[in-house]
């Protein structure tokens, strides 16, 4: 399939394995045991996403790399994960409006993969867009709740949106790596999942209460590898053990 495929790929596959390190933060630190148990799950059903592509990235790859080696032994450089996915938690609003505009996109990618040119990818992607499904629920419920709750929640829901909106954009910024992948039916060109993204968001920012912030210069360079300093630390607590012993097992 080529380079192109290799990196379209990884964009999908790191931004899972990035946010479900942060979501594993939350382990016994949610704000009730049935929001610690939910956000687990989570965080596993997107890293078996992660597990799945980067699994397939290091075939198609053919350099002998599993998802292992993918995983441990990348430096921040060579991740091409979206920003938005290694901001850090910050409080439990935070997180929640993170994984709803992750969400967002993430159930209207997956269908579109069930679709693709490669099959492996295909049914990775098909179990993925019922996971996604039930994930948007979850974090959508909890935007609402918070964001049309106290005056103190709504107020932190606010200061969350204005931190995370200018990471939204950057998912649907269409590149030469993206038109390749495109052309190959391998996935589908990612500003064609715009315009359902943005009705989805609005609608649910709507019932939050919480205003659609006027699209700023959106922040990019994740997908092609330039990070902000947040991804080295997470990679650093990530990879510390894979790193100090390589090669050990069980």
């Amino acid at each position: 399939m080529g380079d192109h495929a290799v990196e379209a790929l990884l964009r999908v596959g790191d931004s899972c394995l990035v946010l479900a390190q942060r979501l594993t933060a939350w382990c016994g630190h949610a704000p009730a045991l049935e929001e610690d148990i939910a956000l687990a799950n989570i965080a596993l059903d997107i890293l078996g996403q992660a597990r799945g592509l980067l699994t397939r990235t290091g075939e198609i790859e053919g350099a002998g790399r599993d998802e292992d080696a993918l995983a441990y032994l990348r430096d921040a450089p060579d991740y091409r994960n979206v920003l938005l996915v290694e901001q850090p938690n910050g409080d439990y609003g935070h997180t929640m409006l993170r994984q709803f505009l992750f969400d967002a996109w993430a159930v209207e990618l997956w269908p579109r993969l069930a679709s693709s040119s490669d099959p492996v990818v295909a049914g990775i992607a098909g179990k993925a867009a019922k996971e996604a499904a039930y994930h948007v629920r979850h974090s959508s419920t909890w935007v609402v709740r918070l964001g049309d709750g106290t005056e103190e929640s709504h107020h932190r829901m606010l200061a969350a949106l204005d931190m995370l909106w200018p990471y939204t954009g950057e998912a649907f910024l269409d590149d030469e790596v993206d038109v390749a992948a495109a052309e190959s039916a391998l996935m589908p060109l990612p500003s064609s999942l715009l315009p359902a993204y943005r009705h989805r968001v609005e609608a649910v920012l709507a019932d939050a209460t919480l205003p659609v912030p006027p699209d700023p210069w959106w922040q990019r360079g994740g997908r092609q590898g330039s990070h902000s300093e947040h991804l080295t630390y997470l990679l650093a607590d990530m990879q510390v053990v894979h790193r100090a012993h390589p090669g050990a097992s069980w």
